[in-house]
């Protein structure tokens, strides 16, 4: 599903140049459960980024399901784009919509009709456990509540792959669990799906396969157990 070939990413400040991500190759198979762990600074999310082409690598090509999109135009990649759902650190959700609202943002776009809208809006509450909060706020729903709204609504589109970047740092252990079991739930989907962490524990527990980073490279990787 997806193909990293050779990629690097350099950023410079001034006179001070980073290099982020250095030479690196990876295959991530349909339906995995891929963790990407390390330190800080590490180049876990700046990789991701590469990814879906949020940061362009200066090196090597990245493929997604048989296509180099690091060679698309600009209308092809975003139609790509839509294959891929992204999940944020600190949600992204829109203030002033509320929960249902937020989750058929994406939809909106895509030609289907107000009844089927709504329909897909209540599917992916139940697939998030949140029935109930379709006319809630996001202000009125706890840290993991808005994570698992961030989920339903990168599900919206069914996309191939789902990106998480560091999706349970700004919550508690027992939001965290709860954010964790929603994720474990989307296995059945047969997606791929790449979760960038600094938590080992996390990643141990839904990781099919892990890499660990320092310095911009992969330095191990293996499956949970053997990392």
């Amino acid at each position: 599903m997806i193909s990293l070939q050779n990629i690097s990413k350099t950023f410079k400040t001034g006179q001070m140049r980073v290099e982020a991500v250095k030479d690196v190759s990876l295959d991530i198979k349909k339906g995995e459960v891929f963790g990407i762990i390390g330190f800080s600074g590490a180049g876990k999310s700046t990789l991701v980024r590469c990814i879906n082409l949020l940061e362009r690598p200066e090196k090597g090509k990245v493929i997604i399901d048989g296509t180099e999109i690091t060679s698309l135009s600009g209308k092809e990649l975003r139609q790509k784009r839509q294959s891929v759902g992204m999940i944020f650190q600190h949600f992204n959700l829109m203030p002033s919509r509320t929960v249902g609202e937020n989750i058929a943002y994406p939809l909106r776009k895509s030609g289907m009709t107000k009844v089927k809208i709504k329909e897909r809006v209540k599917e992916l509450l139940e697939t998030v456990g949140l029935e109930d909060k379709e006319n809630a706020y996001p202000c009125q729903l706890s840290g993991g509540q808005c994570q698992r709204v961030a989920i339903a609504r990168a599900l919206a589109l069914n996309p191939k792959i789902l990106f998480f970047d560091e999706p349970t740092s700004a919550l508690d252990p027992e939001l965290t669990g709860e954010v964790l079991k929603v994720i474990k739930s989307l296995a059945d989907l047969d997606i791929a799906m790449v979760i960038v962490t600094h938590e080992m524990a996390f990643a141990r527990d839904i990781s099919d396969r892990v890499v660990f980073m320092a310095g911009g490279v992969i330095v191990e990787e293996g499956t949970p157990e053997q990392v």
